[in-house]
């Protein structure tokens, strides 16, 4: 699964590596993240129907589907389980047409050590850099009177061999070449759209173990990154 994740690169930056020569409509600058959230708003890059620009925007993490009459509902919808994606009621719509890009530069997962202990690792691009994960976006209408609600999820896989150690799921990274056929809402064949939903190369990440710090969402900063590296081995 992916239930936490970073972004403290800075927009102009991402921008360049991941989406360089593309238009956005709008790209806001947001502070450095260091322990992103479920119900938090995320950021996320989409193609508006009709236009050949992208947007970047803010969404509420944790899918909640336009039908749907309970903000609860996306508490359990952070993720969406790639294999399955194309076929669940609650996603099978917006994986035909409302796709999305999640921008991070690192994610966390927990290594369950017994039934008490887990021990928390970043997981990230060597040099650190910002990476893509695949993700849906929805519009709900019915629960607020005054304005929508837009809310997204993370698409997930199974681990390369490099992160399984830590946890047999992972989140689906679309590479920048291949941007354009997961963001266009024109393209429903969703085979084609299939076959991107799959694991990065086993050397696509490195993981770093770091303190317990991170375990409370409320915990922020620089700090949530701090290594311990005296236990790392065997996990690289």
């Amino acid at each position: 699964m992916c239930g936490r994740f970073t972004l403290k690169t800075p927009a102009a930056s991402w921008v360049e590596q991941l989406f360089a020569g593309i238009r956005f409509l709008d790209l806001p600058e947001l502070p450095p993240r260091y322990n992103i959230a479920p119900t938090q708003p995320i950021l996320a890059v989409f193609q508006p129907n009709e236009s050949p620009e992208y947007r970047a925007a803010t969404f509420r993490w944790g899918l909640i589907p336009s039908w749907a009459e309970d903000l609860s509902i996306g508490n359990k919808m952070i993720n969406a389980r790639g294999e399955t994606v194309a076929e669940k009621p609650s996603f099978r719509k917006a994986f035909a047409s409302q796709r999305c890009l999640i921008v991070a530069d690192g994610y966390y997962e927990w290594q369950k050590v017994n039934a008490k202990v887990k021990r928390p690792f970043w997981i990230h691009r060597p040099q650190e850099l910002p990476f893509l994960m695949a993700g849906l976006w929805e519009i709900n209408r019915r629960i607020s009177r005054t304005e929508p609600i837009f809310s997204t999820t993370v698409l997930t896989t199974s681990a390369n061999a490099k992160t399984a150690p830590v946890h047999d799921r992972m989140p689906v990274i679309i590479d920048p070449a291949d941007v354009a056929d997961w963001l266009d809402p024109k393209n429903q064949a969703t085979d084609r759209v299939q076959q991107l939903v799959r694991a990065p190369d086993d050397d696509y990440f490195e993981l770093t173990e770091v303190s317990s710090t991170v375990n409370n969402p409320r915990n922020e900063g620089a700090v949530c990154l701090e290594p311990i590296t005296s236990t790392q081995e065997g996990l690289t």
